[in-house]
């Protein structure tokens, strides 16, 4: 009979403790994971070194996160969503490069998708959307109608492409030809609101932002000071973003796009999507994040913060 009773005390507490564990486990949140796309460029020269998941080290702050993958955005990844974003009030230099353009995205592999839009009155009027047809995307460019202040924000035309552009599994990432001008701040100050809350629209959705500065119609597209404030914009803009901004400094426009769009090729074929683990948090929220490997003579390259929902968002 005590044999009896024992038994059934460690069957019951038993039980007991397997259910309380298992609730506990069932009741608490797994950890979070944050996701993104990130560029492998050379230090040095032209050949971009080799960088495999154990190479990859993500801190916030001092704080080193687990790296749970890294995908090479090739093969079976190399889905591409790439939409040219041009400015409507560009002067007419912007036509002696349409054939480069056009060059560029006819030279698109198969796995890309390519759409054409134009920055009006805030907004982006798509011309063209994404499609594989690439010669179709091609001959969508047109000459920018070079209205005086008719793209109202370059910022404002960018974000309303990223709200309306549908969530995927495939890369996004977009090529802005603007003077990055913002005439709606004043374009003084490094921290406008605007491009501020265009570049979190564009971290939040995991989309990369290239840029190619060329110059406006009017009195913008001449002033020292106004050009000088749209191409950092455009610079900050792409930098926290993870793409790269092109631009000549104050020389009138480019003689050729060329240059640009070699480079912004061998961005995009030497792209991975990273996962890691974030430090657990209550709350959800931004969290700043900083990449380093020690492969020599490779640097990596991504947006510098991440959105990521906490334990209790």
């Amino acid at each position: 009979m005590y044999k009896l009773s024992f038994l059934s005390f460690i069957t019951v507490a038993l039980t007991v403790f397997l259910s309380t564990l298992l609730a506990a486990q069932e009741g608490s949140a797994p950890a979070a994971s944050a996701r993104l796309l990130v560029t492998v460029e050379a230090a040095h020269g032209k050949d971009v070194p080799e960088v495999t998941r154990p190479d990859v080290i993500v801190f916030e702050g001092r704080d080193r996160d687990e790296v749970s993958n890294w995908v090479p955005a090739r093969g079976d990844n190399a889905a591409l969503e790439l939409f040219f974003l041009l400015d409507d009030g560009s002067n007419a230099s912007l036509g002696s490069q349409l054939n480069e353009l056009r060059q560029f995205i006819n030279s698109q592999p198969e796995s890309t998708k390519v759409g054409v839009a134009y920055m009006q009155n805030g907004i982006a009027k798509v011309q063209q959307g994404l499609t594989a047809d690439h010669s179709a995307a091609a001959q969508s460019l047109r000459l920018p109608l070079g209205e005086r202040g008719i793209n109202g924000s370059p910022y404002f035309s960018l974000t309303d492409l990223i709200k309306h552009w549908p969530q995927t599994s495939a890369r996004r990432e977009v090529l802005m030809i603007t003077d990055g001008i913002d005439p709606y701040y004043g374009g003084w100050d490094p921290d406008d609101p605007y491009l501020s809350a265009t570049i979190e629209d564009a971290q939040r959705a995991g989309v990369v932002v290239f840029a190619i500065y060329t110059p406006g119609v009017g009195h913008y597209g001449h002033s020292f000071g106004r050009t000088y404030w749209g191409q950092i914009y455009l610079s900050r803009l792409t930098d926290e973003t993870g793409g790269e901004s092109y631009y000549i400094g104050f020389n009138g426009p480019p003689v050729s796009f060329d240059p640009y769009l070699g480079d912004m090729a061998a961005h995009l074929a030497h792209q991975y999507f990273l996962t890691f683990i974030p430090k657990p948090q209550k709350k959800s929220g931004w969290r700043s994040i900083r990449l380093r490997t020690e492969v020599p003579n490779a640097d990596l390259v991504s947006a510098d913060k991440v959105y990521v929902v906490g334990i209790n968002p």
